[in-house]
Parts: structure tokens; C-alpha cells; sequence
């Protein structure tokens, strides 16, 4: 099968590899479509993020989907031909985080494109068959390649409490702050209010989600309390504005990817009984991704913006600063 693989000196090839042997609990996907990340950009313009370095030639890409095309001897024949979702990680099962169920901080994980475990910029993948998610006829292999990006603000939203009620405030009008919106109208909330200082971005957004936007460059969030701050963004600035912003008893998530260091508003934290926490991947949040996609609480597909075969990734990953890009796709099988 042909990959596209990352450097040490940040250079994207394509190289003819050979098809992965399957352990008996897995399945061989064909790879139909790819979301680039954050992240993926991140390792491709720096080698590394925090601990983790690219020190030799790695496969980038971790939001999938695609077809099942072979099984390994334990799992059943009827999965060949499956359209999935893949949830790109595995956990050993038995160390203390994840029998406690958050295996999503199992310290032994091997999470897709996260140096030294390969991606799926290529042709095919294998992953264990509970984590490649049978996926309803009316949801296309765009979409489901962003359950991955939807699972960490499902993830998000779960740990928020939010529900029914719950106001909402969303730092950054980017892919992650727009399915944020989503998902948090899909879990109830009544006003979702999203910050950016482009107006294109909050245009975008007030059409797939934000009940409200403000440009910070020109307006303030001003004196309103909200149940919920969630970061998507990682800007200093707006994580410690967003906190100010949030009520007594509210809680604040951290998704975005900024500084590994800032200052906060202690005092109003403290004060207000407030919950800072971050957010890091997810666990189980596939079948509820499915389900808010199958019934139209959120448009993913309405998201991808730009699209490139297996051989351009490179542009892919550059078009991702594009002022008109949202969500760029990367078509392996194109």
C-alpha cells in the first residue's frame, strides 16, 4: 500500500509499504477519508509536541473512516464490507485509568500519529474491531472521519454537564470551536455565545451553532455570566477572559493547544467555586457521535472546506492556514 510519511527534517514522502498484519481482534480498513488536525500541522511544522518528537519517519493523520475490507481470526467474516468510524487508539486494559474506564489516559496508549505509533495518511490501517463503529447509510465518510474532532467536544461537553439550559461560551470560531457549538446545542444548551477576532469565523459559526458571536477586537464579553467556558482556541487572553466570564459553581474546560504555561484569575476561581479542567481525547463517545450525525443535530460535512489525494498531503497540511479553510480532507484512496 502507498503512505505518506513525516520526517526528522519535516518533509512529506510517499513510500510503497507493506499491508499490516492483523491481530486476531482486528480488522483492515480501507481508508477512505482523513481530517488533518491541529496536531498533524503541529508535527509537521515543529517535530514534536511536548513529549512527543518525531525521531523517525511517521504516518500522520488520526480522524478516519472507511471500509472494512479483511478480519483477523477472531472477529466475524459478516464485518467485511462495513462502511466505519475508527476511534484511533489502544489502550492496554489493565492498568489502573483504564480499569477505572478512562482509557483515554491509559500511560501505555498507542494513539494514532503520536510518535512512534503511524497514522492513516495511507491506503490502509488496522485498528481492533470494537473501535471501527458501523455507521448509518446516511452518514457520509467526511463526516464520519470528524467524529474524531466531534469525540473530544462530546468528551468536553460531558465533563461540563452540559444539558438543557446550560449557557455557553466558546472561545475561537475554528473546526473545533464550530462542532463545539454543535454539541453543545445537541446536549441542550440555550445560548451558545462563540469569541474570534475574524468575522468570517463567526459568520461561519452563527450558521452551525452560536446562538451569538463577538469579535474581541472590537467588543468585549462585558459583564454576562455563563454556565460553561469551554477554550478552543489556546490564546492566553481569551482562557483568561473566558474565565472572568464564568459564573459561580461554572465549570471550565480546556481543549484548545496554546501555552504550556499561563496565568489565571485565581481569585475568581476560587471565589466562585469554579471547575477548571482540561480535556484530553475521550472515551466512549463514539455511538453518541453517530447518533447526533444520523439525526442532524450537527453537520459536520458542512465544515470540510478543501480536499487532496494521498500524494498531497503536503498541500493539505499547508492549506489548513487558508483564510477560506475550515476543515481540510485528506482522500487516500484518490
Amino acid at each position: 500500500m502507498k503512505a505518506a510519511f513525516l520526517n526528522k527534517s519535516n518533509r512529506i514522502y510517499t513510500e510503497e509499504i507493506a499491508l499490516p498484519d492483523l491481530d486476531s481482534d482486528q480488522v483492515l480498513v480501507q481508508v477512505e477519508s482523513v481530517g488533518i488536525c491541529g496536531s498533524d500541522v503541529h508535527y509537521y511544522k515543529h517535530g514534536a509536541i511536548g513529549p512527543y518528537v518525531v525521531e523517525k519517519p511517521i504516518i500522520l493523520g488520526h480522524e478516519l473512516s472507511g471500509v472494512i475490507t479483511a478480519v483477523g481470526s477472531g472477529v466475524s467474516m459478516e464485518r467485511i464490507g462495513s462502511r466505519v468510524a475508527v476511534e484511533p487508539q489502544r489502550a492496554c486494559k489493565a492498568c489502573k485509568q483504564c480499569k477505572a474506564g478512562r482509557y483515554n489516559l491509559c500511560p501505555e496508549i498507542e494513539f494514532y500519529a503520536t510518535p512512534p505509533i503511524d497514522g492513516a495518511f495511507c491506503e490502509f490501517v488496522k485498528i481492533q474491531s470494537h473501535f471501527a463503529y458501523d455507521l448509518p447509510a446516511n452518514i457520509s465518510f467526511d463526516a464520519a472521519a470528524l467524529i474524531e474532532p466531534m469525540s473530544v467536544c462530546i468528551w468536553a461537553a460531558q465533563k461540563a454537564q452540559i444539558e438543557s439550559g446550560t449557557t455557553v461560551l466558546i472561545a475561537g470560531a475554528g473546526p473545533i470551536g464550530v462542532i463545539m457549538a454543535q454539541v453543545a446545542r445537541a446536549f441542550g444548551a440555550t445560548e451558545v455565545v462563540v469569541t474570534d477576532v475574524q468575522d468570517k469565523r463567526l459568520d461561519f459559526v452563527r450558521k452551525y451553532g452560536a446562538t451569538r458571536t463577538i469579535n474581541t477586537l472590537t467588543n468585549s464579553i462585558g459583564q454576562e455570566k455563563f454556565d460553561v467556558f469551554v477554550d478552543a482556541c489556546g490564546v492566553p487572553s481569551a482562557v483568561h477572559a473566558g474565565i472572568l466570564a464564568t459564573g459561580p459553581a461554572g465549570r471550565v474546560l480546556l481543549v484548545g493547544l496554546g501555552s504550556d504555561e499561563m496565568l489565571l484569575p485565581i481569585s475568581h476561581i476560587q471565589n466562585n467555586e469554579i471547575i477548571v479542567t482540561g480535556v484530553f481525547r475521550y472515551t466512549n463517545t463514539w455511538p453518541t457521535g453517530i447518533d447526533f450525525l444520523a439525526s442532524g443535530k450537527v453537520n459536520l460535512d458542512a465544515i470540510v472546506t478543501h480536499h487532496f489525494g494521498l500524494d498531497e498531503v503536503e498541500e493539505g497540511l499547508k492549506a489548513t492556514s487558508y483564510p477560506d479553510a475550515m476543515k481540510v480532507v485528506i482522500h487516500p484512496q484518490k
